[in-house]
């Protein structure tokens, strides 16, 4: 965003604190006091512990153009906007911007594979438009802001991740960006312990309607009946003339592959709407079905099939969601340690399964977190669903994981399951097994930071 200051007091609902200053063209917007660029709108956002006031000072002196500056601290300490609350002046801020710049905004969110989908999403429209999409995880209310503000004056079409831990938390983000389409994943197990089950969580997910454009356009995963109950409910917000799309594998969808053939570093499929067998450079048969959903928006904005196939070409996916890592010790990981859930780590061991031709199938599995009251039945489930067929080893890690470890035994012998709190035992023990063609899935909820046990093997010298 690049803007003077006094069109940005209009645009937050701020005044200038100084008239002198009202002619500063600012460029950009940032949050953290230790990563000022010149002439950038400093926002000094507050917490329970701390108040981004006190850095306002230093981020001037840094080189920051002017700061947002609530009225109830007093004079500011250089050229600034005064506003009533620093966070929902920059959210109007990213409002206002949004409008001013005119793009089309697709709304992504689920309880699993939105990220996966966003890229995809973002792939294939970028062979066609001018896109801009949310990086990492600024998927929340400080998050889609900045994410909006960072987006370049030329862009068509935004991709907006929209992410939740409760409640109305997408119903505030829909409102503020307004989309004219709108995916849904799935709905998964992820926050039954904030929302308490999955109808709630569902209907969390379909808050991303609440604020969409009138005509615009739904896509949701058909094999759901939670999201077909909460779309009926008289209750459920949502536009005027909405139409929608649902996808899945099976054939009973509008969007759905008619052919998968799975390959050592991907995947082809054939979509149902289309003659042209795709390579997605992702291993599994749930990405299918995230880039159906990518697809479908694609083709509602007129991109070619020759495009498809040569946005997936180049897609850059995010890190760790089933990132194959070649070690050079002759190891292959499957580096899925981003996050998980009973859902997400079904279908990271289905993709196991697929592995061929190797020595062992290693599973290194940890604690999968926020699943309310069930979550040891939760483990305890998705440890039965592994079996010789998918894992020859079992490694787990955390107090939940053990529980991983119990289930595991309906299938699994005892001497191929391994169940450690300690990680860097998990790690010696896991490398003192390991052999040069041996394939090895990591994956565990984020707080679990399992990309430590990834480091460790891709970098192992083996004892065999």
């Amino acid at each position: 965003m690049k803007r003077k200051l006094a069109d940005i007091a209009a645009m937050c609902g701020g005044q200038v604190a100084n008239a002198d200053d009202n002619n500063l063209i600012i460029h950009g917007v940032i949050t953290d006091s230790r990563h000022i660029q010149q002439g950038c709108l400093f926002v000094p956002l507050s917490g329970e512990r701390f108040d981004g006031h006190a850095f306002v000072a230093d981020s001037l002196a840094s080189g920051a153009g002017a700061a947002l500056w609530e009225r109830a601290k007093g004079n500011p300490p250089g050229p600034a906007v005064l506003v009533d609350n620093a966070l929902e002046a920059m959210q109007l801020l990213a409002k206002s911007y949004l409008a001013a710049v005119g793009a089309k905004v697709v709304g992504i969110t689920g309880s699993n594979g939105k990220t996966t989908t966003k890229d995809l999403l973002f792939a294939l429209l970028a062979t066609t438009y001018k896109v801009h999409k949310t990086s990492g995880n600024y998927n929340n209310h400080i998050g889609m802001p900045l994410t909006i503000l960072d987006m370049p004056e030329d862009t068509e079409i935004a991709v907006l991740e929209m992410g939740m831990s409760g409640r109305y938390e997408i119903e505030f983000l829909s409102k503020l960006a307004e989309p004219e389409a709108a995916i849904v994943t799935n709905i998964g197990e992820s926050h039954l312990e904030q929302l308490g089950s999955r109808l709630e969580i569902a209907r969390a997910k379909l808050e991303i309607l609440s604020g969409m454009k009138t005509g615009g356009l739904f896509i949701y995963i058909g094999d759901e009946p939670l999201i077909t109950e909460v779309l009926a409910d008289p209750n459920t917000p949502k536009p005027e003339q909405l139409h929608t799309l649902t996808f899945g594998v099976n054939g009973n969808h509008d969007i759905y592959p008619s052919g998968i053939m799975f390959l050592e570093h991907g995947t082809m499929f054939t979509p149902n709407v289309g003659e042209t067998p795709l390579e997605l450079p992702l291993l599994g048969e749930h990405n299918v079905v995230n880039c159906l959903a990518a697809l479908a928006v694609a083709r509602h904005y007129g991109v070619t099939e020759a495009n498809m196939k040569e946005g997936l070409k180049h897609a850059e996916l995010t890190g760790m969601r089933i990132e194959i890592i070649e070690g050079a010790n002759g190891v292959t990981i499957l580096n899925d340690a981003y996050n998980a859930s009973p859902t997400s780590v079904r279908a990271a061991v289905n993709v196991l399964n697929k592995m061929k031709g190797y020595r062992n199938k290693i599973a290194v599995l940890g604690d999968m977190l926020e699943l309310g009251e069930d979550e040891v039945q939760f483990h305890q489930e998705v440890g039965e669903y592994l079996t010789t067929e998918n894992t020859d080893l079992l490694f787990t890690y955390g107090r939940l994981g053990k529980e991983i470890a119990v289930g595991a035994k309906k299938h699994l012998a005892p001497d191929n399951i391994y169940a450690y709190d300690d990680k860097s035992e998990l790690i010696h023990k896991l490398i003192s097994v390991l052999h040069p063609k041996d394939v090895v899935l990591v994956k565990a909820s984020r707080g679990m930071k399992l990309e430590e046990v990834v480091e460790a093997v891709k970098h192992s010298k083996l004892h065999q």
